[in-house]
């Protein structure tokens, strides 16, 4: 699996690397400008719209409110991405990601407003109760438009844009929920990764095998509470810490500039990573650019396809200005993210050579001093340096012939590795690290709260994301029969991911965000592509919105 994990790293450090986001984030500052400043539109207007005071949509085609269809987007966007994900940018990219999360939110409402008033525009209405539509359908019939060769062309980036997107949906939508919630369960109560992932299986495929619609509409009614309850939770933790919070505001903009210093757990974060871990973290929270939302936003009943991409700009402001911030500045305020080790040694123990370029620490044992308790199956690293930099080497908690001990994962390099901390860390992956930042606010909120709060996003997200792939399926021109196939497949996915191949933050973290970049080089041209077209259609709804010229919803009788 090492070789595997390489080379999705490999594609990675391609497909997002720090041009390839750097032409995102100028393409939201693109459409902020030529929008007008979109996100005051999103925030004002759009607002309206959602409580049903923007424009009169009872002659639209479409099934879904307008309300109704930022919930449904928002659940999938609203997941582990805000809180894993985070988690998981704080911890490789340092404070310094966290600013860079902000930037794409901002820039990133722009760039969602236009992609779904695109998908608005070229939905495909052939049942006007059940539309559809995403950035499949935009390249297909928008780049027709053009021509021919530009039909051809669409019909090809469609076909790739759908493949890309089934992956994501996969590794992203999927895997990752379901990694993160069984590796925080186990954390915390010691239940098998196993037995986690075959019961979040198991609710998935009552929804989306069963047809238990009312398991789907009960977890749909408890994701907006438990996102109200954690947004409470964070802001009690940051009242408790609040003398840290000037502190850590600074830390955040110096690292963003600069290179973030290593400390405790904490190996260090060049400016580089700061950015590309802040901006593909939130990339994957908010989804903007990436062209899967507008797969739900395509259902909505509107007369004006506008109207729609002014609502949508809310996800981003929601999913990444508000939930990402206070799970980054719980993280932050904590010092979870930089903590010491949670047992020593006395000496730091050696590095052994087992084979030419793999090493591994000379003993096996646990340290003797410990500020915790090691339990068999807890994941554990310490700290090395290489060439002057900072990696970690992490193991297993297992029992051996001479009793607990530590299984190690082998560190491939030509170079000696030292040993710079004394001591064993536990490892705290993705959302048990931000369950952990809870904890230090008060004991027991990580536990009993996220962990609950993260099978709620994680369920809603897995059956959202099922939906998408649907839609993928069915634009391949698959059936009843396909799309049954494909969501018993989906399910065992769900089982699959928690038997123990994937065994680090950084192995997940590759894998989830692997087949963004790819959708990103589709979704992204195509969008400057279509531009004008886009942003006539904005510009001419406001127009005709400040004359009076569209209908506004009948005043409600009283």
């Amino acid at each position: 699996m090492d070789a595997f994990f390489a080379l999705l790293g490999r594609i990675n450090e391609v497909m997002l690397s720090v041009p390839v986001l750097a032409s995102l984030l100028g393409a939201g500052v693109l459409f902020t400008l030529w929008s007008g400043f979109s996100q005051y539109r999103s925030l004002t207007h759009g607002v309206a719209l959602v409580a049903g005071r923007g424009i009169d949509t009872s002659r639209g085609a479409g099934a879904l409110t307008h309300f109704q269809a930022l919930s449904a987007a928002l659940s999938g966007t609203v997941g582990l991405g805000n809180v894993a994900g985070v988690a998981i940018a704080v911890e490789f990219g340092g404070p310094g990601a966290v600013f860079w999360m902000w930037v794409v939110g901002i820039v990133g409402m722009a760039l969602k407003s236009t992609e779904v008033t695109l998908s608005l525009i070229y939905r495909d209405l052939s049942d006007p109760e059940d539309p559809h539509g995403g950035a499949m359908y935009v390249c297909r019939r928008g780049l027709a438009a053009k021509g021919p060769v530009w039909g051809a062309l669409g019909k090809l980036a469609g076909a790739l844009f759908c493949l890309s997107m089934l992956a994501f949906a996969v590794t992203g939508g999927n895997m990752f929920q379901a990694w993160n919630v069984a590796d925080t369960t186990q954390a915390y109560f010691g239940v098998p990764p196993w037995a986690s992932g075959l019961t979040l299986a198991v609710l998935a495929a009552a929804v989306l095998l069963g047809g238990v619609k009312r398991l789907g509409a009960t977890a749909d009614k408890l994701v907006p509470l438990m996102c109200l309850l954690y947004l409470i939770g964070g802001v009690y933790v940051l009242t408790i810490n609040a003398h840290a919070l000037p502190d850590v505001f600074r830390l955040i903009f110096r690292c963003a500039f600069a290179p973030a210093e290593a400390m405790g757990a904490f190996t260090g974060a060049s400016l580089g990573m700061a950015f590309i871990f802040g901006m593909k973290r939130a990339l994957f929270s908010s989804e903007a650019g990436l062209g899967t939302a507008p797969m739900a936003h395509a259902a909505v009943k509107t007369p004006e396809p506008v109207t729609e991409g002014v609502v949508a700009g809310l996800e981003p402001f929601v999913d990444t200005i508000v939930l990402c911030t206070i799970t980054a500045l719980v993280i932050l305020c904590s010092g979870v993210w930089s903590r010491g080790p949670a047992g020593t040694w006395p000496v730091p123990p050696s590095m052994t050579q087992i084979e030419p370029g793999q090493w591994e620490p000379a003993t096996r044992e646990l340290p003797t001093q410990s500020s915790e308790t090691f339990r068999p199956g807890d994941p554990v690293f310490v700290m090395l340096e290489i060439d002057g930099e900072r990696a970690r080497q992490y193991g297993t908690v297992t029992l051996q012939e001479t009793g607990i001990g530590i299984e190690w994962q082998r560190h491939y390099g030509v170079s000696t590795p030292v040993m710079v901390e004394p001591g064993v860390f536990l490892d705290y992956r993705g959302s048990t690290l931000a369950a952990k930042a809870f904890d230090s606010g008060h004991a027991g909120l990580g536990k009993w709260m996220v962990t609950a709060a993260i099978w709620l996003f994680a369920l809603a997200t897995i059956i959202t994301y099922g939906y998408y792939g649907e839609q993928g399926v069915r634009y391949f021109g698959g059936g009843n029969r396909a799309v049954m196939v494909y969501r018993v497949i989906w399910c065992a996915i769900v089982a699959a991911t928690c038997l123990g191949f994937i065994r680090t933050s950084k192995e997940i973290d590759t894998l989830s965000t692997v087949a963004m970049g790819f959708m990103l080089a589709i979704n992204l041209p195509v969008m400057l592509l279509l531009g004008t077209r886009a942003m006539g259609a904005w510009h001419d709804y406001f127009r005709r919105l400040k004359r009076g010229e569209i209908a506004r919803p009948a005043p409600r009788s009283r």
